[in-house]
């Protein structure tokens, strides 16, 4: 830059120069005109003095020495900046040059390091070369030797053959008969040994499982059983809620089914009823009427249709959760509506959620120890119960199980889980063994179920009572904790077609008379023997 600053001083100084040249007299020097005089006379011009000419003469001498020296030092200046030009450009082109001579210098090395590495692979390849040919030919000589030994072998085989009179199989069955004959006392006693050991350690390998099971089992779901309690702000509410000569409470209770309890405290409601359904519906209603504030039978009947219509939202919610909370994943929406409906199922008073989230942690449990299929125990465990919410009343809960896992794609390992949940059919896998064990540890604990010893006994009396009412029936009994009945006809009293009218009828009345949680497989069976003995 240093170079192009000069130039520009010195093309100013020149600039300089020249403007001081230009010069121009004096406006006191100047030959001033007369003053025109009024009259129309011609008026004469003054003609400078000598005096005057020789002064401008010396002012002019003057510039002009001024820009020659001015010129002489533009040109000094211009001849100065050439030099350090050329200094400059000597510098810029040795510094070019010094780094060219680094670059092919650190380039040579660059060719002579990669030129020490081709040779060392060349090297090496030819190294791998003779190795490679070295082993193919020991591969070669091993394979000769090989079968040098496989003749020298069938030679001597031959020769102990003949010396001994025995083939081959033939000694090996002799000596092992020896040893079987000379050991066969200690391995008795040695199987037995390691079998009571086995036993024993089974036992308790066992029960640390099942005991561990049940510990992780523990769930944190907590069921409502025939009660729902409703918080309100202030007792004042509760006025609104029974309304003028108490129409509103009366509408409420003929709409859901359900039983309102205003005395038992200040602050709270209670929604009393056996059916679960209704209950969370009047639960629900129950809720937004307060949070509306416009109670009145109107609103009422507007509010609990529109929660009706919800209920399979809440349902949809309700499996959701309980098949995330047991890590049940990509499950087709329609079992999870069933699963749902778990929330308000109940199985001699224990809810099916609490069940199903409890049982399928102790299988999971369980698979884990046994180094079972974790999947195929979870999915059999969360869907063993599915068809006690089919709503089909002509089958078992397994029967309807079995098809709704068919029908929604389950794999068979699964489907095999629910469908011998119950020993209704063989064990065919561990999975499905784990998958009984878990449901009757949670089924079978003490508390999970709180149906009495006596009210069991008098439905399952009920059952039988109803079948032994009939002239035809011979004997009836009531088997899979309740969920079969068996009935045995008179042949001599009834007819074949009797066998699907009396089932009918026997299944109507039990449907009328006896309470009875899930459904019940009525079983007519009308046999007929004859004997003849020989004399």
């Amino acid at each position: 830059m240093s170079f192009f600053s000069n130039l520009s001083t010195l093309f100013s100084a020149e600039d300089e120069a020249k403007r001081k040249a230009k010069i121009s007299f004096p406006r006191a020097q100047q030959p001033q005109a007369k003053p025109v005089k009024q009259f129309n006379k011609p008026v004469k011009q003054a003609k400078p003095t000598p005096v005057m000419q020789a002064e401008a003469s010396s002012i002019i001498e003057k510039a002009k020495q001024e820009a020659e020296s001015l010129i002489r030092d533009a040109h000094s200046k211009a001849r100065e900046i050439i030099v350090e030009a050329k200094d400059e450009s000597l510098e810029i082109r040795s510094k070019i040059e010094k780094e060219t001579r680094r670059v092919e210098q650190e380039l040579a090395n660059q060719q002579r390091e990669l030129q020490n590495k081709l040779d060392k692979i060349d090297f090496r390849f030819e190294q791998t070369a003779q190795k490679e040919e070295r082993i193919d030919q020991l591969k070669k000589e091993l394979e000769d030797q090989r079968v040098t030994l496989e003749k020298s072998k069938a030679k001597t085989l031959e020769k102990l053959e003949e010396i001994s009179g025995y083939s081959k199989d033939k000694a090996k069955e002799i000596l092992f008969e020896g040893l079987e004959k000379k050991y066969s006392r200690d391995l008795a006693k040695m199987v037995a040994e390691k079998e009571e050991a086995a036993k024993l350690d089974a036992d308790e390998k066992a029960q640390e499982i099942i005991i561990d099971a049940m510990r992780h089992g523990a769930t944190d779901y907590v069921a409502e059983y025939t009660v729902s309690v409703i918080n309100i702000p202030s007792e004042e509410i509760k006025g609104k809620i029974i309304g003028r000569n108490g129409r509103n409470i009366h509408s409420f209770e003929s709409c859901t089914g359900v039983d309102v309890d205003l005395d038992s405290s200040p602050t709270e409601i209670k929604l009393s009823s056996f059916d679960p359904v209704r209950r969370e519906i009047a639960r629900v209603s129950m809720e937004r009427l307060i949070k509306d504030g416009r109670i009145q039978p109107a609103r009422i009947e507007e509010i609990v249709a529109k929660v009706e219509q919800e209920i399979d939202r809440i349902t949809f919610d309700a499996g959701k959760k309980l098949a995330h909370e047991v890590g049940a994943y990509n499950i087709p929406n329609g079992l999870i509506s069933m699963l749902g409906r778990f929330k308000y199922r109940f199985s001699y008073g224990q809810n099916m959620i609490k069940h199903t989230i409890e049982e399928t942690k102790m299988g999971i449990n369980i698979a884990n120890e046994l180094k079972l299929d974790i999947n195929v125990v979870r999915l059999g465990c969360l869907l063993h119960d599915i068809g006690k919410v089919s709503g089909n009343h002509d089958e078992s809960h397994v029967q309807a199980g079995v098809r709704i896992a068919k029908q929604f794609g389950m794999p068979q390992a699964v489907i095999d889980c629910i469908a011998q949940h119950h020993e209704d059919e063989p064990f065919s896998s561990p999975e499905s063994m784990a998958t009984y064990i878990a449901d009757a540890i949670s089924g079978a604990r003490p508390g999970a179920r709180y149906e009495n010893h006596e009210d069991y006994v008098k439905r399952l009396s009920d059952l039988e009572t109803i079948a032994m009412s009939y002239e035809e029936v011979k004997q009836a009994y009531a088997i899979q904790a309740g969920r079969e009945l068996r009935v045995l006809l008179l042949p001599e009293k009834s007819k074949d077609d009797d066998v699907t009218i009396l089932a009918n009828k026997i299944r109507d009345r039990v449907q009328k008379e006896v309470m009875v949680p899930g459904s019940v497989t009525v079983t007519v069976i009308r046999e007929f023997r004859e004997q003849a003995i020989t004399k």
